[in-house]
């Protein structure tokens, strides 16, 4: 029996790449978007959900369990970015990406564990981020919620353990996806006292995403991971040096890290 699959954020980026792969390998795919009826040539069946909407989730999850009778694998990859000082950036628009990037998951995990309870098996993966890893200057907000996203997900995965469910987390570096277009960016203000490196260090983050991977890397480590049969609690894909700055920081004294990444942004 083919396994049921539930990708947010499955019309573009890495989620649509997931969902392309898994497709070809078999599996019942079903991605969401906002707005399906505007997607043009999904390989997969696309349902209406909005992560910021906990009725849409709901409405979404009972709709796929009442049409393949089961969900066996659920991926939180529906997500934002953000920049900005944080000083600069208003309070409404870190609460939307806490929103998307935070509490959605949690609400599509809460949606999908009676059945997966109900099944004695299932497997969550959250797609989070290298940035979740540690606190990246002018991208504070992205690193909260997703070093957020990390640690419920540490914790939720004890809790259901005993009903035959796995949850991880994967941490994706830089990808050549659209997210720098959908992210919300703290205007360049004339005059402020962030304005000359603010402005600096945002080019340089849109340049490493149009540099970054392929998202096919992210799907082919996605695939791997389901047919794992005990996955690892912490995952992390992209580039080496993207990885290897977890391990740094892991192994160097703090004030250490912190002067190598304000080297990095020329702080």
């Amino acid at each position: 029996m083919s396994k049921v699959v539930l990708i947010t954020g499955g019309s573009s980026g890495i989620g649509k790449s997931i969902g392309e792969f898994l497709h070809q390998k078999g599996f019942v795919v079903y991605g969401t978007s906002r707005n399906p009826e505007k997607v043009l040539n999904s390989v997969f069946p696309l349902v209406a959900l909005d992560v910021r909407n906990s009725d849409s989730i709901k409405t979404a999850v009972a709709k796929i369990i009442a049409t393949s009778g089961r969900l066996d694998i659920v991926i939180n990859n529906a997500g934002v970015g953000i920049t900005g000082p944080l000083e600069e950036i208003p309070t409404e628009e870190i609460r939307n990406n806490f929103e998307t990037n935070f509490f959605g998951p949690i609400e599509v995990m809460k949606a999908a564990l009676p059945q997966m309870r109900k099944q004695n098996s299932g497997l969550i993966i959250n797609i989070t981020s290298i940035a979740g890893y540690m606190g990246l200057p002018y991208r504070s907000v992205y690193s909260a919620s997703k070093g957020a996203l990390e640690l419920i997900t540490e914790a939720l995965r004890m809790e259901v353990k005993a009903f035959g469910i796995e949850i991880t987390n994967v941490a994706p570096g830089d990808f050549a996806t659209n997210i720098a277009a959908g992210r919300y960016h703290a205007p360049v203000i004339k005059d402020s006292a962030y304005e000359k490196v603010y402005g600096d260090v945002l080019a340089t983050m849109n340049d490493h995403v149009d540099a970054g991977s392929n998202p096919n890397e992210m799907a082919e480590a996605v695939y791997k991971i389901i047919q794992t049969k005990k996955p690892n609690v912490h995952y992390k894909v992209g580039a080496f040096m993207q990885k290897f700055s977890i391990v740094l920081k892991r192994a160097l004294p703090d004030k250490m890290y912190e002067k190598m990444l304000m080297n990095h942004y020329e702080l």
